[in-house]
């Protein structure tokens, strides 16, 4: 294997004579021509030597600004290309126009870099600094998010686009104005969660309704209340004329009301359970309804007949017609949003891609598009006439509630249990940009014993395995139903097992990606799991509040150890294979035989839940983790606490050993990751910034030298190298597998031009900064010149670091 000093001669950037001005590169922008810029991310894959070229034009273009168009179209193929910036310094390139959307930028030096009218839709510029940078036109295709006092259930543009309405889980109902985003009114509806706000075609008024109370109508401009419908339903809407509106009724019935007369003049049933949406077609000639049963069904307005019964595989959340009434979209708990022919009720397309349930639908004005909203915390833009997802938003935390299209089609909002309402810009979406990453939070991290295979599960179902030398997503796992809390590697290698919130645990081959066994028994989630260093037994820890131990072989339950008082988070078994360790909300840890399951030990000294219980690698010492912010060693032997690591801010949630064992690494609800010495207890670095909690680490225990991975909060996958430095000890990140996440927490915007309100109050929302911060509270290094980005890139897990010899770097003056 080459060491890293052989990979930074022989892709070294030779800038000693001038690029051709006189290739396509240097005059034409190819930036929007998405066909070109494919062949030509192929080919800076395959060929060294035009990657070359293409990071000289953006040195170049450092001290000549004729330079500019060739940097940005380089810059762009290279992002495309999957080539990471990370620390790389950038400052004063000119890449006006260029496409960095979901490009990677971590502690990019960006200081007075011309970036006008440059794309950043999902970038990652962890504390990036673009002090004094020129920013006119820069574009991150989001607004700052609205943030209400409860979770956001309901929201609606007015018909004319002016304003926007949000119903709250705590019964309020807020209006804001879409010029300026400020909040115009609000007032308490309700006592409960208001199910559904939507406007009269004439933008008048105000329909509202709540999950145990009256349809009520309200004055738009002033908020007070004019009509109350004798109703308890779950959903209301306007026919295209506003002369009647139909309510989703709490008996099973869709009920019609004349706005005029204030009378009721039809009742539509058919329906086995609740109703939970109902929908004018724009005609206004049908009616669109669906519910708990399953079902969709089409109704004839005047006959009050039921024409149609379309059906899903599980509940039924929304039903949309599109703007030219021939389709109709349903949303469902069976995780797919359907399109159905409005006339013969036939499925032109099952859309699948979400891991939980549909909750929401709606269609674009102009009907070539659908977006969709689903408990797995994203949101998807879909292609009505391929039904292909053309792409991915990702920002919410929580369950996605309800999404809706914009007057003019060229913003989407989304709101949900976060108590936020996102605002997507989705006039342009990005072609051919494949991203890596989870959809959804991590669940845990895990390092196979042998070959470069780094595993994650997440919130999305699904389990990744990732080549940890370069970052490339080798496989997913698909089988559970539910999010993936935990894996674990055999003794071997060769298989890994995932436990669920679907209550199972399911054991995979690595090379085929293969389900060999799915293991049932557990009647809560499946939080923790453990191979006996035999690899013939699996541990299995529970919200059910019991371990259990299952014959990987057979798939058979061998024991189920109980005693916890509460939910069990983790498991661990001992180097030797002699002791099982659990950790639990009920703040112990419990210690047992292997063989007979007896109780031997209980760890007493966390004031609050153990969230996870690892040995260290000689075995003589077990880490602890607490709610109560602490990481606790205790000596195997005794039984004695023997120190309290204090220094998080928050839970902790995940530990680990590195493979020598001296160091400990922890993560926690903080934000951070802290490296300590396990000898003396001392805090040796913090690393920042991270978007959210920590829910993964691990280190890799298959080289010589230190290396851990972590996630970042929203679903990426770092890798970073641990350099120690006698008493000291920093960090250096290697690769990132992003997920398209805007990632800009402690990036520097000070003193950039151009930059919008907007933009500023997004990058503030976000967690940018006016001043660079450091990467960890200690020494550090970071990769300095353009070649070492390549370098960098895909380098090998061996060897020294040596400081890269660096390029030319001569200062420009701004065009």
């Amino acid at each position: 294997m080459s060491t890293h000093s052989d990979r930074t001669q022989e892709i070294a950037v030779t800038v000693e004579q001038e690029p051709d001005i006189n290739s396509p590169l240097a005059w034409r922008s190819l930036v929007n021509d998405h066909s070109l810029l494919q062949l030509l991310k192929e080919r800076t894959q395959q060929e060294p030597a035009f990657k070359q070229q293409l990071l000289a034009y953006i040195e170049y273009s450092k001290k000549d600004k004729k330079w500019r168009t060739a940097a940005a179209n380089a810059i762009t193929i290279l992002v495309r290309a999957g080539v990471q910036f990370i620390g790389a310094d950038l400052q004063g390139i000119r890449i006006p126009g260029a496409d960095l959307s979901y490009g990677v930028f971590d502690s990019a030096q960006l200081q007075d870099s011309d970036l006008r009218k440059v794309s950043l839709r999902g970038v990652w510029m962890r504390q990036a600094d673009l002090s004094r940078a020129h920013m006119t036109g820069a574009h991150f295709y989001e607004l700052p998010f609205l943030t209400e006092e409860s979770a956001v259930r309901s929201c609606a543009y007015s018909p004319d686009g002016k304003s926007f309405a949000a119903g709250l889980r705590n019964g309020d109902i807020s209006v804001y104005s879409t010029s300026n985003w400020e909040r115009v009114h609000s007032w308490n509806a309700y006592n409960d969660t208001v199910r559904r706000v939507v406007y009269s075609p004439d933008r008048g008024q105000i329909a509202s309704a709540s999950w145990d109370q009256k349809v009520r109508l309200w004055d738009s401009a002033s908020g007070e209340l004019q009509v109350t419908l004798p109703f308890c339903a779950n959903w209301v809407t306007y026919s295209p004329q506003g002369d009647r509106i139909a309510i989703a009724v709490s008996n099973f019935t869709v009920r019609l009301w004349d706005v005029a007369t204030q009378e009721y003049i039809q009742v539509l049933q058919g329906h086995s359970d609740l109703v939970l949406c109902v929908t004018f077609s724009p005609n206004g000639k049908q009616i669109a309804s669906c519910g708990v049963d399953s079902s969709v069904r089409l109704w004839n307005v005047e006959t009050g007949e039921c024409v149609r019964i379309l059906q899903h595989g599980d509940r039924a959340w929304e039903v949309v017609y599109s703007p030219q009434g021939n389709q109709i979209a349903s949303a469902s708990d069976d995780m797919t949003v359907r399109l159905w022919d409005a006339e013969s009720g036939a499925c032109h397309f099952i859309l699948t891609g979400h891991t939980h349930s549909v909750n929401c639908v709606a269609y674009s004005p102009k009907g070539d598009q659908i977006v969709s909203g689903s408990s797995d915390t994203t949101v998807k833009l879909w292609d009505v006439e391929t039904g292909q997802c053309r792409q991915t938003l990702l920002g919410h935390d929580e369950v996605v509630l309800s999404v809706v299209y914009s007057r003019n089609g060229d913003q989407v909002a989304s709101s949900n249990d976060d108590m936020t309402v996102r605002l997507w810009d989705v006039s342009g979406a990005v072609s051919g940009v494949v991203l890596s990453g989870h959809s959804s939070a991590l669940g845990c991290i895990k390092c196979s014993p042998v070959g470069h295979i780094v595993a994650s599960s997440s919130r999305d179902g699904t389990t990744r395995l990732w080549d940890s030398e370069t970052g490339s997503c080798r496989r997913t796992l698909y089988g559970h139903s539910d999010s993936v809390f935990t894996i674990a590697f055999s003794p071997q290698g060769d298989r890994i097992a995932s436990g669920s919130g679907d209550c199972t645990v399911r054991l995979w081959d690595v090379e085929t990606g293969t389900c060999l066994c799915t293991f049932t028994g557990h009647s809560d989630n499946v939080q923790g799991l453990a191979f006996s260093p035999q690899g013939d037994v699996i541990a299995s820890a529970s919200d059910d509040m019991t371990v259990r131990l299952w014959n990987v072989v057979t798939g058979e339950v061998l024991r189920t150890l109980e005693g916890h008082d509460d939910k069990v988070f983790s498991v661990a078994y001992s180097p030797d294979g002699h002791r099982i360790a659990s950790g639990s909300v009920d703040a112990t840890v419990r210690i047992r035989d292997a063989a007979t399951g007896e109780c031997c030990q209980i760890l007493v000294g966390h004031t609050g839940w153990v969230r996870d219980a690892v040995y260290s690698p000689q075995g003589n010492q077990l880490a602890s983790t607490g709610q109560d912010k602490t990481i606790r060693l205790w000596d195997t032997e005794t039984g004695e606490c023997s120190a309290t690591l204090i220094g998080h801010s928050d839970r902790v949630i995940y530990v680990a050993y590195s493979r020598q064992g001296d160091l400990l690494a922890s993560g926690g609800r903080d934000k951070t990751v802290r490296l300590w010495d396990v000898a003396t207890g001392q805090c040796l670095a913090v690393t920042q910034n991270f978007r959210d909690v920590i829910f993964g680490l691990a280190w890799d225990t298959t080289s010589d030298d230190d290396y851990l991975f972590t996630d970042n909060g929203s679903g990426s996958v770092l890798k970073w190298q641990v350099i120690r430095e006698g008493d000291l000890c920093s960090v250096r990140l290697l690769w990132c597998a992003t997920n398209g996440t805007l990632s800009i927490t402690g990036a520097s915007f000070q003193d950039a031009r151009g930059l919008t309100p907007d933009n500023k109050q997004l990058l503030k929302q976000r967690g940018a900064i006016g001043e660079p911060e450091h990467l960890l509270r200690g020494r550090s290094r970071k990769i300095g010149t353009m070649a070492s980005v390549v370098s960098e890139l895909k380098r090998p897990s061996v060897g020294t670091v040596p400081d890269p010899s660096p390029l030319p770097n001569t200062s420009a003056s701004q065009s």
